[in-house]
């Protein structure tokens, strides 16, 4: 054992459980928790709102006229829920698409290439983060209609 792991008492370094109140405001999460956390987080949104996916498939290729009516929904929402509700919700599930799907691939090359390192496990958590907030930033550029 090298003496960097030993302190100064000569004894090696004691580690607990961290205490949830007081040990996780500060406890400062690394780049690939994050990304491990949002991946799941990510799975449990499209597994949630997968009745919404499936009522906006089946009203969008059913017929002209149900197609026309899942536009205007859009545009000028349902009930009391406005247009751009809808909107946040579909961004949301784009997000969650794109996001598990990025990751999933980084933990693929990472199962099969056996890159398992601290500096790779960074450098791929920033790219899948880039990626996946890039594009769903571009999405939602298309979505609102600024181009």
């Amino acid at each position: 054992m090298s003496k960097s792991k030993i302190d100064k008492t000569g004894k090696k370094p004691e580690f607990r459980n961290i205490h949830a109140m007081r040990d996780l405001p500060t406890y400062r999460l690394p780049v690939a928790g994050w990304v491990s956390i949002l991946h799941r987080a990510s799975g449990a949104i499209m597994f949630l709102l997968m009745p919404f996916i499936i009522w906006m498939f089946d009203n969008s290729i059913s017929s002209e006229i149900s197609f026309e009516k899942f536009k205007a929904i859009f545009n000028m929402g349902i009930g009391f829920v406005p247009g751009w509700f809808f909107k946040l919700v579909v961004l949301a599930i784009i997000w969650a698409y794109l996001h598990h799907l990025i990751a999933g691939v980084r933990h693929l090359y990472m199962d099969a290439k056996h890159a398992v390192s601290k500096e790779f496990g960074r450098s791929s958590a920033i790219t899948t983060l880039v990626i996946s907030i890039g594009l769903t930033i571009v999405l939602a550029a298309k979505l609102f209609g600024l181009y």
